[in-house]
């Protein structure tokens, strides 16, 4: 069984609850006619909606109730993730993403950062109809980490820094946001005690910005161009274990390592969960997302 057919059965468990949250993602959206049409294409694009599935399982694996509350801040997580996409987009000048034209493509690089920016206020707004000070903070945090991320990342361009500093910003740039992702719906599930979940999305979080990286070295598909993360400076862990951007393949086994590091002590913090069909998903999704 292929990864995309793997991730489809995983996907079916919690497809009711993305399709309410992609029906919401657009459902405000009123920044202007000459870019709506885009900005809800860009929104309801095929992708894989790793945060909220992962979020959303993780919900049923603890008997917890998905209920309007839980639809919106997922819906939260997206238009974030999705902003941040944007606005990456124009910093790496990239002109397609899968395969679409991108929104600077098509409206030129200040468009698209509004655009970006629009959306945040988005997120503001939903964030403030949850009515939990907490879950406000802890996104005001993850998009302060996000940025931190991405500025550390452009300041260490074409230097091979250790494999520490790479890691902070993995954390920084992803793992933030898939803590948020986990930690918030727990927390507006009347959970308090959240180190569990934080840990296990940390982790998890880590382990698919190391894949990332892995396969944009090794995938050979058309939708990601291989090897730009190194033509642009970008120098991740392969290149940091190799010590150079030649010779590769020890760098990428042993960052393959590293990767499985991260997903067998994302499992471990599973442990305290119920074994049922939804706890067994995630690890089939560990699983899959272990092999790059």
């Amino acid at each position: 069984m292929s990864f995309d057919e793997k991730y489809s059965k995983i996907y079916n468990l919690v497809k009711d609850e993305i399709n309410t949250l992609e029906n919401r993602l657009t459902d405000e959206i009123k920044l202007s006619p000459f870019t709506d049409c885009a900005l809800k294409k860009f929104l309801t694009r095929k992708t894989k909606r790793i945060r909220p599935l992962l979020s959303f399982l993780y919900l049923k694996a603890r008997n917890k109730k998905i209920d309007n509350a839980q639809y919106e801040f997922q819906t939260v997580i997206e238009i974030i993730h999705n902003a941040s996409l944007i606005h990456d987009d124009v910093i790496d000048e990239s002109m397609t993403r899968r395969g679409d034209a991108t929104l600077n493509t098509n409206f030129g690089n200040k468009i698209a950062i509004l655009t970006g920016d629009y959306l945040l206020s988005l997120a503001l707004k939903k964030l403030n109809s949850l009515n939990s000070p907490q879950i406000i903070t802890m996104c005001a945090q993850t998009l302060e980490n996000m940025c931190q991320g991405e500025i550390n990342q452009h300041f260490n361009k074409f230097h091979i820094t250790n494999i520490d500093e790479y890691l902070e910003k993995s954390e920084q740039k992803t793992a933030r946001l898939f803590q948020t992702a986990l930690c918030g719906s727990m927390l507006l599930s009347g959970e308090n005690d959240t180190n569990d979940v934080n840990e296990f999305a940390r982790n998890f979080g880590i382990a698919f910005q190391i894949r990332d990286d892995l396969l944009n070295l090794t995938d050979k598909s058309n939708l990601k161009p291989s090897q730009n993360d190194i033509e642009n400076g970008i120098y991740n862990a392969p290149v940091i274990f190799a010590g150079s951007t030649s010779n590769l393949d020890e760098g990428i086994e042993k960052t393959k390592s590293l990767l499985n590091n991260y997903m067998v002590e994302a499992d471990k913090h599973l442990n305290s969960i119920e074994d049922n069909q939804y706890t067994q998903a995630i690890r089939e999704l560990l699983e899959i997302l272990n092999y790059a």
